[in-house]
């Protein structure tokens, strides 16, 4: 019995049809590149047939009009009995050793199907507008006013780059392309889940899980890379300047967290200049509070579209007066009339 197999082994002949895909389709990584000089140290043989099926889909590709032209013929003529079949490599489990018209096509499909080629896309909202976006992949993404985020979608992997905003991802599963999502404050690494990132500058990070769990890593301006930090469902991270911090949020504080995606947005005892900022950055005006005002805090539930309806609100509840000028800012600073 011979111990090496050869050219006559379906085994030997349909691993090689599998690395040839994947020499095809995808740049090997450095284990699979010591899995396939491996595999190819074994014997000889395997070099040879590895060989075959790299020319084959080669020449596949060149004569894929060719074969579907004598495909759609052969249903009107088929072939004399006499006729002679063509010289291709022998392939495994093909009856009688010959490659069918139908069976390339069907293999050339394959391989377009099993390797997509990378997709590029690039979005910004404008202020004020909230955005939806479905990616070629499955995964939703949807982005809050003024955000910024460029898509790239690969063969072994997916990126979003968070240049700045909000969005939340509702990613598709596929353990075998990894999603991450990089922002000037840090990355977060999933395979299939559903969270949210928020990033205003390179000092400032937060994701909060939904559904499944995440890693994240801070890498906030002026401080040493943070080690990575696992989420799960129900956790928000916060990193900035001053550290970084994990909390777990109850349901109705979760809900709150991503109210932002119906229009609306929950503060719960909030610095006034931190409520600002918020209205701020989505409507993409100059609002700020004076010194002796920034400090007082906020709570409740507002609409973010409605801007005026958020300033009647707070010269109910706090002492404050609401200061429109003639350029389009606003300012916000204690009453003189109490």
């Amino acid at each position: 019995m011979n111990p090496h197999p050869d050219y006559s082994d379906p085994t030997v002949e349909e691993q090689a049809s599998l690395w040839a895909a994947r020499l095809d389709g995808s740049v090997l990584s450095a284990a699979d590149r010591t899995a396939l000089d491996t595999w190819l140290a074994v014997h000889p043989a395997h070099r040879a047939q590895l060989s075959r099926y790299c020319q084959f889909s080669a020449d596949l590709e060149q004569q894929l009009p060719l074969i579907e032209g004598i495909k759609d013929r052969s249903v009107d003529h088929p072939a004399p009995k006499s006729a002679q079949p063509h010289p291709w490599p022998r392939w495994p489990l093909m009856a009688g050793a010959v490659l069918t018209a139908a069976a390339a096509v069907a293999l050339f499909f394959w391989l377009g199907q099993s390797h997509p080629r990378p997709e590029s896309v690039a979005v910004a909202t404008p202020v004020a507008q909230r955005q939806t976006l479905t990616l070629a992949d499955g995964t939703v993404v949807e982005l809050n006013a003024q955000t910024t985020l460029q898509v790239e979608l690969g063969r072994n992997e997916r990126r979003v780059r968070l240049a700045t905003g909000e969005a939340f991802f509702a990613v598709h599963k596929d353990p075998a392309r990894p999603f991450f999502v990089e922002t000037p404050a840090g990355s977060v690494r999933v395979t299939g889940t559903k969270f949210n990132v928020r990033t205003d500058s390179a000092e400032t990070l937060e994701v909060t899980v939904l559904e499944g769990s995440v890693q994240t890593r801070p890498e906030i301006a002026g401080r040493a890379p943070a080690a990575p930090v696992m989420l799960g469902a129900g956790d928000r991270l916060t990193a900035a300047t001053t550290g970084t911090a994990v909390q777990a949020l109850s349901a109705g504080a979760l809900d709150d967290a991503l109210a932002w995606r119906t229009g609306q947005i929950v503060f719960d005892g909030v610095p006034l200049r931190e409520a600002l900022g918020r209205f701020a950055r989505y409507h993409g005006r100059g609002i700020t509070a004076s010194a002796d005002a920034a400090e007082l805090r906020v709570g409740g539930r507002f609409s973010l579209d409605d801007l005026d309806g958020f300033f009647s609100a707070l010269e109910e509840v706090l002492p404050v007066r609401v200061t429109r000028n003639l350029s389009g800012t606003v300012q916000v600073g204690l009453r003189t009339d109490r």
